[in-house]
């Protein structure tokens, strides 16, 4: 092979098609870097735990605008961002997320302050298996029989957390059903969405709001954002960094790896929420329980099965990579 051909064949492609080892090696540590930050996520709230869930979420909206719109300056994304917003149907698609997205952050953040981080994890491990429902419903999708099995599992996993709470895990099942959707949407929007843009449109549209519900609270005298001291005030702050960098670090690796991978380091994050809920911060983990989330990683198995059976796509670009969003690319989504 020529040099200039070899040398083509190490650059990333126009589409983001993952096309040599250095490349996949990069890509690797940032989804273990997207996924790694998505994991310890609980760890973070508690140290804010002094705030209610939705006053977090206020926060974390109005801080993710303004890192968002630094980026976009340092970046000079402003075309980007302006070509977003001409987009009628893509700026319909965001709006949608933006309030699915919203229904996710204040579950996750009550789950979390209130002593369910279990059954979160729980949320992000059924998550694929929603999604893969989603496409057989809305995309007309053909599962495969490991698919199929998986979903089956799934749903056996589900009635047996059922017997397990002595009612239906409602916040698990909101996480992931809210998460699938979202990806379902964020999916939909088209290229003219890239992580921070898509990202920078949501948090505008749930900025005003959010705002004036921080200005209720702090009529009320319930708001700790500024009463608490510069330590409470500047980790309400970090909101904004620790929702933009980990979709960051995804969005680049989403370009690097095949979708298997990309699948696969998904569920770094639950295990990881599940080992800080049962280890830090204790929460009880009867048998049945044990038993539910054991039909759920066995469902995981036989999806993570099903991609590596797939065949990758090809090194030179014939094949387009899937559209990469903050949801992550095909039926694959990020985390919180």
């Amino acid at each position: 092979m020529p040099q200039e051909n070899r040398t083509a064949a190490a650059r990333p492609q126009p589409d983001g098609v993952h096309t040599g080892p250095a490349l996949s090696r990069a890509g690797l540590f940032q989804g273990l870097g997207a996924y790694g930050l998505w994991g310890v996520l609980p760890l973070y709230f508690m140290t804010i735990a002094i705030a209610s869930s939705t006053e977090i979420v206020a926060n974390r909206i109005v801080f993710s605008l303004v890192f968002c719109l630094i980026l976009i300056g340092a970046t000079r994304a402003w075309g980007d961002l302006r070509a977003l917003a001409r987009d009628g149907a893509a700026m319909r698609r965001l709006a949608l997320a933006a309030v699915l997205i919203t229904v996710n952050w204040v579950t996750y953040a009550f789950a979390v302050l209130h002593g369910h981080t279990v059954e979160a994890s729980l949320g992000y491990f059924i998550n694929p298996l929603v999604s893969a429902a989603l496409g057989v419903v809305f995309l007309k999708e053909r599962l495969s029989r490991l698919q199929w099995t998986a979903l089956g599992f799934g749903l056996g996993a589900v009635l047996v957390l059922t017997f397990a709470y002595g009612s239906v895990p409602v916040i698990a099942l909101t996480l992931a059903f809210s998460f699938g959707l979202y990806g379902f949407v964020k999916n939909r929007v088209g290229r003219t969405a890239t992580a921070v843009t898509s990202l920078t449109v949501e948090t505008a549209l749930l900025t005003v709001p959010a705002l004036v519900y921080m200005g209720w609270l702090m009529s009320r005298g319930e708001a700790t954002v500024l009463t608490n001291g510069p330590a409470h005030f500047w980790l309400m702050a970090a909101s904004g960094i620790v929702t933009a960098v980990p979709l960051l670090l995804f969005g680049a690796a989403a370009r690097r790896l095949p979708l298997s991978t990309v699948g696969t380091l998904q569920f770094l994050t639950p295990v990881m929420q599940f080992i800080i809920a049962v280890a830090i911060f204790r929460e009880a983990m009867p048998p049945e329980r044990l038993a539910g989330f054991a039909l759920v990683w066995v469902a995981i198995i036989l999806l993570a099965i099903d991609m590596l059976r797939r065949p990758r796509p090809r090194p030179h670009g014939e094949q387009t990579a899937p559209a990469v969003s903050d949801a992550g690319p095909a039926r694959w989504t990020a985390a919180p």
